[in-house]
């Protein structure tokens, strides 16, 4: 999702772009976007992808948004870390050294809370498994510093795309009449346009960025505000009770933590960096969506 969005956001600006894929269907030859094969589960990639190449921006990880059985939890964590490893691997063989790397995590690694403002220097991590899984994410990236002077990581928020990911799942269940509020609804939900989490992709690269950088909008708001607003914008009614936390626990097991956790989480060094949002508020950003 948020791929297709950088290499849109590339186009527009003459870039070209080599993009990994492990599917040998997706593979094409285009002057201006040619694919790669790779299977990081084997270790696998095509090492002409470094050919001619000055950024590298890594996105690759399995959906949370499936059941978090143990097996699945153990393909979240290796999806990642091998995808990483596979990456350093092929730098390596190739010697390749490039101007900037910027790598995906996710704000799952701060604290569930409904108080604490988390800016990236927030040393607790959260205790569940989106918490280990960023940990070990980050210090995979963070190996790839030897092959370039601009290391930067992006952690992830909730983000919004009026065709993929979790919106549309949010808006099903209005569109229906039956939406509701998860819990309590107070928990607080960092959100990010997709136009500005590709922006902010390539912003990192080619301004050769290094550090730790929140992908979040300026204005998070509640659960309970978040499902309002959708409400409000598509012209529905909002007459259901919240969805209680125990039936979301019964319903979707240890993956329902992702709906109920709260992080309310600044993108303040990202603005001193000199990036500007497009969608800075969440009503007009939904609106261009939905």
């Amino acid at each position: 999702m948020v791929g297709k969005q950088i290499i849109s956001q590339c186009l527009e600006q003459n870039i070209k772009v080599h993009f990994l894929t492990t599917s040998k269907k997706k593979l094409s030859e285009d002057a201006m976007v040619k694919g790669y094969y790779w299977n990081p589960a084997k270790g696998e990639i095509d090492k002409a992808c470094f050919e001619g190449v000055d950024y590298v921006i890594n996105l690759a990880g399995a959906t949370i948004a499936k059941r978090w059985t143990n097996s699945y939890k153990e393909e979240v964590l290796l999806s990642r870390i091998n995808s990483l490893q596979t990456l350093e691997n092929g730098l390596k063989e190739t010697k390749t050294h490039v101007k900037s790397i910027v790598s995906a995590s996710a704000i799952g690694v701060y604290p569930n809370s409904l108080t604490n403002y988390y800016e990236e220097t927030e040393r607790e991590v959260d205790n569940s498994f989106l918490g280990e899984v960023v940990v070990a994410w980050e210090k995979a990236a963070k190996s790839l510093s030897g092959y370039t002077k601009n290391l930067s990581i992006i952690r992830i928020g909730l983000v919004l795309d009026g065709e993929e990911g979790a919106l549309p799942k949010l808006v099903q269940p209005i569109k229906l009449g039956i939406g509701a509020a998860f819990g309590s609804g107070e928990q607080w939900q960092s959100w990010i346009h997709i136009n500005d989490l590709a922006s902010m992709f390539l912003f990192c690269a080619l301004q050769g960025l290094n550090g730790v950088y929140n992908g979040v909008a300026p204005n998070p708001v509640s659960n309970a505000k978040m499902v309002k607003e959708i409400a409000s914008i598509l012209n529905k009614p909002l007459w259901l009770p919240n969805i209680p936390s125990a039936m979301l626990k019964v319903l979707l097991g240890e993956m329902s933590y992702v709906l109920l956790a709260s992080q309310r989480v600044s993108s303040k060094k990202i603005e001193e960096e000199g990036f500007r949002f497009r969608f800075a508020s969440l009503q007009p950003a939904l609106t261009g969506l939905l």
